[in-house]
């Protein structure tokens, strides 16, 4: 939408505001209904010209920001709601479930403006308290809101266009606050309210476990803490017990941060992921901002790396073969590594643990390992003869099986 038209819509929300304070309900032909329901709220207890938004006690604000799981969750993924205020000259906000304002952030131009309605930590943003806005809207309404120009009821910020979405626990669906994002009305865009949806998601995801409500399922104690993930054979992901849902790319990523802990830049990330494909850092870019949503927002920048303790089965195996404990590798190797992935990282990384399984089988063929080996690589003949090589005539249980494997392979 073009400035013309924003300024039309303007002029239109303006005229419709003019009509309600003079004249009520004429004006419910002019404006959508959840706007005109709270004006009316507005109009029974704010003066439509108020100057800012009452401020709540500090110390109390200070406590029950202390005390909110919102807090550990915005600041796991601060970094992001940082880039996004400074990026799009926003202000962004989180409130509690009383619509009162807990952490904001904003751009240069819009701080100033901020500050000087009491959109601050500890402004009161409920209908009643300041007029119609999107943050009231949404958590009224436990729905992404928008609220453009004098839809606000309070003329102090009829210059400005709010997007807002409920932030709820992911577990009990308990509604915590909301997260809004403002700027001025001549920056509104389509994409505004989608937004908010998206940084409302990811301060979900990045909600601690264990500060969620009590009516949520408690942690398995028994699960290992961190990260652990399954790469051999299948691919499997787990964070402190509780397996995520990750698509191909993402696991692909997670992998590679997970076998470099000491970190990756992003254009390290992209030559690990993509080789020479001709895939651009922003698609990788969105692909880290969703895994480090799913990670509940435990995935760092600059560089990219993972702050939390990570096992992986690649790792285990290559550990047991450095340690000459072939049996235990071999029964850890589940297969080929991510099959099927074109990262050509993945893909070498991949081989080498192949390779180093099968050769430390020729060179130590335990006929149980060779067996179990045989069961993922079936036509690796090579490894079977030299097992059955090593045993001579010495009677096994296993030479049979090794015999019938080599047969079923050679046929």
């Amino acid at each position: 939408m073009g400035v013309g038209e924003l300024d039309q819509r303007r002029r239109e929300c303006v005229r419709a505001w003019t009509t309600f304070v003079e004249q009520g309900d004429e004006a419910a032909p002019l404006v959508r209904p959840e706007i005109l329901s709270s004006w009316a709220r507005s109009g029974a207890a704010v003066d439509p010209d108020v100057q800012a938004a009452p401020l709540a006690d500090e110390s109390e604000t200070t406590s029950i920001w202390r005390d909110s799981p919102l807090q550990t969750a915005v600041e796991r993924v601060e970094a992001d709601l940082r880039r996004t205020a400074e990026d799009g000259d926003l202000v962004l906000a989180v409130t509690d479930a009383d619509t009162r304002i807990l952490w904001t952030y904003g751009g240069r131009v819009m701080r100033r403006k901020a500050e000087s309605v009491n959109f601050v930590a500890g402004g009161r943003w409920d209908d009643e308290s300041v007029g119609t806005n999107a943050l009231d809207l949404a958590n009224r309404l436990a729905e992404p809101s928008m609220v453009f120009s004098a839809e606000h009821y309070a003329s102090i910020v009829h210059n400005w266009v709010c997007w807002a979405a409920p932030v709820h626990d992911p577990v009990s669906g308990r509604q915590l606050g909301v997260l809004d994002l403002s700027t001025t009305w001549d920056r509104t865009h389509p994409i505004g309210l989608a937004t908010a949806r998206v940084m409302a998601r990811l301060i979900e995801g990045a909600l601690p476990r264990s500060s969620h409500h009590p009516s949520a399922a408690p942690l398995d104690e028994t699960a290992d803490p961190g990260l652990v993930m399954t790469l051999l054979g299948t691919a499997e992901v787990r964070l402190d017990g509780q397996r995520l849902l990750l698509n191909r790319r993402q696991t692909e990523i997670l992998a590679l941060l997970a076998l470099h802990p000491e970190g990756l830049s992003l254009e390290q990330l992209h030559a690990l992921v993509y080789g020479d494909q001709a895939i651009t850092f922003s698609t990788l870019k969105a692909e880290v901002s969703h895994l480090r949503a799913a990670l509940g927002g435990q995935l760092a920048s600059r560089p990219y790396r993972l702050p939390m303790p990570v096992a992986t089965d690649v790792e285990h195996v290559l550990s047991l073969l450095r340690h000459g404990r072939v049996v235990a590798a071999v029964e850890a190797y589940g297969g080929d590594l991510l099959p099927g992935t074109n990262s050509p990282a993945l893909t070498e990384l991949g081989e080498y643990v192949a390779v180093a399984v099968r050769e430390a089988l020729l060179t130590d063929p335990d006929p149980d390992a060779v067996l179990r080996y045989a069961e993922l690589a079936p036509y690796d003949t090579a490894v079977l003869e030299r097992c059955l090589a090593d045993l001579g005539s010495r009677p096994h249980p296993a030479t049979p099986l090794l015999k019938g494997r080599l047969a079923a392979a050679g046929g």
